[in-house]
């Protein structure tokens, strides 16, 4: 996703906070002040834990939001409990499981190592989300070979 903030000057990256680990308060932080440094309605775009990100930051606040397109999203058991290593985050372990206020495309992978077809599948439908199969794309990123992703930016494209 990165590729694309530096191919399109109008695309604006929320800054990754330093870690890891992965502390969803501070990504969520993170997100509000870019949405709320610009007033024009934002398409959100975020991959693997971004998006979790993205749907704790929409269960928390409201803002200029016309979309989202949501990659590959992890899967988070709902019974899971973080152990004593893992980052104090309150209660951003759950994911919320409501409908997101804004039209969302999720893109889910056959063989994502982090999420079943299904899991993946369950988080489109809490989410009112749209579900796009991407077949046997791994988790969809560089290490899974992807480069340049043209099908992306094409979904991209019908949230305008």
């Amino acid at each position: 996703m990165n590729r694309w903030a530096e191919a399109h000057p109008e695309y604006h990256w929320a800054p990754r906070p330093p870690g890891p680990p992965f502390v969803v308060k501070d990504r969520v932080a993170a997100l509000q002040e870019a949405i709320a440094a610009d007033d024009e309605p934002a398409i959100l775009i975020a991959h693997s834990a971004g998006c979790l990100a993205t749907v704790v930051w929409a269960s928390r606040y409201t803002g200029p939001v016309r979309a989202a397109l949501l990659v590959t999203p992890p899967y988070l058991d709902p019974d899971w409990t973080p152990g004593p290593d893992d980052p104090p985050d309150d209660d951003a372990w759950v994911v919320p499981d409501q409908k997101l206020p804004f039209r969302t495309i999720v893109v889910a992978s056959r063989t994502d190592p982090y999420a079943t077809f299904d899991q993946t599948q369950r988080y489109a439908n809490d989410w009112g989300a749209e579900l796009i199969d991407a077949g046997n794309a791994g988790h969809l990123g560089t290490a899974d070979g992807y480069g340049p992703w043209p099908e992306g930016e094409r979904l991209v494209a019908t949230l305008r």
